[in-house]
């Protein structure tokens, strides 16, 4: 498995981005989708990764947030045939180690309650549970977890 920054705007990105959409949208009602689209995936202020298989096939994706004092994980996604297998774990390091080099040492992300293996992973990872935070507000649909590395 090879991770490395790379641009969101390729089509087997896209496939993947789209993936997790198509598997997120019918467990929420609209107002609790909180993804970022393609677009704002591109700006200087995102780290965005991808994992691909021994094949150069992109069997996984995520993407950081840099807000200013922390940083959040944003638009995660590994193929469900590559679960399982640590990449979700490997992307979500990959990020967390380029953000601590440029000082980041609070670490935020908002799921759905019902990723179970998305919330056993974070918590895997060090994320505890906490209230809503930057514009986010309290929703029964929203898990809000955060992570202190100093």
């Amino acid at each position: 498995m090879h991770i490395d920054f790379e641009s969101p705007n390729q089509p087997e990105v896209i496939a993947l981005i789209e993936a997790l959409d198509a598997y997120q949208k019918p467990l929420y009602p609209p107002e609790s989708h909180h993804g970022i689209d393609l677009s704002a995936l591109s700006k200087s202020n995102i780290l965005f990764a991808v994992a691909r298989n021994s094949d150069q096939k992109a069997v996984g994706c995520a993407a950081l947030s840099l807000n200013g004092t922390y940083a959040e994980l944003k638009r995660m996604y590994v193929m469900s045939e590559y679960r399982g297998q640590g990449i979700g774990k490997q992307l979500l390091q990959y990020l967390e180690v380029a953000a601590r080099k440029q000082g980041y040492t609070h670490f935020m992300l908002e799921t759905g309650y019902l990723q179970t293996g998305a919330l056993a992973l974070y918590q895997r990872c060090g994320y505890i549970r906490c209230a809503a935070f930057g514009s986010y507000i309290e929703d029964p649909n929203s898990v809000f977890m955060k992570k202190l590395m100093v």
